[in-house]
């Protein structure tokens, strides 16, 4: 691990990898839970709420809003990390709320269910399902349907980008304000130029991604994979405008790199920031200014497209 220049900040994250296997998701998922701290939050109302998935399943989502915040307000849903095989950790909540007090919007934070018990494409349409929901309930749940946007970190950004593609092609009402997207997994291939690198970096590998797709289930002839490995898909025009934040000894590096080529091509706006001396998943360091300088950055794209669709 010492042999990449990873800032001492995120220590003691620097120097740890999960082991990835069916053996550790089963111990280690059950015990994952979402932390009480969320609904003791001063400045947020945090609500529960129970949906229906497009198999009939439920699952849950959370409603984040500020106190001060009135009704016909802008939305963020948000798909967390975790390789589609974890659960959303602590900081992923704290993101969320993060995000919901500082941009000023009501946050949709999905759970949605998670391989290898619940196989391609059931993420997907589970994340496609609560943006249906938030769309629908819009006005009970105080949501201004022209202001929504979409964001998620890692496997998270690709079923953000996923659910853009999906809403595009089922021709859904819905207009993305844009979609914001962290240290995104957008390349099913494996095989760019960092994956071929970053073998053994911290927090997650090539190694470890290629562990996933077996678990995940994924066809490459499934009619849905495209939304799965987003890179690979023809058309790119319609998508929201993106920001695309990249970490430096990732082996996803390139993935960002890649979509945002390929939106600019299609016409897309996009705002890119190349992060430095970073790991994959380096904001689970809340107190690294690095992170702090991060959130900020996500915050001020957000809140700027937000205010431009007012």
């Amino acid at each position: 691990m010492a042999k990449y220049k990873i800032k001492r900040e995120f220590f003691p994250f620097s120097h740890f990898t999960p082991p990835i296997s069916e053996k550790f998701l089963a111990m280690a998922v059950p015990h994952m839970k979402t932390p009480k701290s969320i609904f003791k939050d001063k400045e947020l109302d945090v609500s529960r709420h129970e949906i229906q998935s497009y198999d009939g399943e439920k699952i849950e989502c959370f409603l984040m809003s500020p106190k001060s915040l009135g009704d016909n307000a802008p939305c963020l849903i948000y798909l967390h990390g975790g390789g589609f095989v974890l659960a959303a950790a602590g900081y992923h909540y704290k993101n969320a709320m993060c995000y919901a007090q500082e941009v000023g919007c009501k946050v949709v934070f999905v759970n949605y269910r998670l391989a290898p018990q619940n196989p391609h494409p059931v993420f997907f349409e589970d994340c496609y399902a609560a943006m249906c929901w938030a769309y629908d309930h819009a006005e009970a749940l105080g949501i201004d349907i022209s202001r929504i946007g979409i964001g998620g970190d890692s496997a998270g950004s690709t079923l953000a980008v996923g659910v853009c593609m999906m809403a595009r092609d089922r021709k859904h009402s819905v207009k993305f304000a844009f979609q914001m997207l962290p240290y995104p997994f957008l390349d099913m291939r494996n095989n760019s130029e960092s994956c071929q690198k970053f073998t053994d970096t911290p927090m997650w590998n090539s190694t470890l991604s290629s562990r996933i797709a077996p678990m995940t289930k994924v066809d490459r002839n499934h009619p849905n994979y495209i939304y799965y490995s987003p890179v690979e898909a023809e058309n790119f025009e319609g998508l929201p405008p993106a920001y695309i934040e990249t970490a430096e000894f990732d082996c996803l590096h390139d993935d960002g790199i890649l979509y945002a080529e390929k939106l600019r091509e299609a016409g897309v706006e996009v705002t890119l920031n190349e992060t430095k001396g970073t790991m994959h998943g380096f904001d689970i360091m809340q107190k690294a200014q690095t992170t702090k300088t991060a959130l900020a950055a996500r915050i001020a794209f957000m809140k700027k497209v937000f205010k431009s669709d007012n």
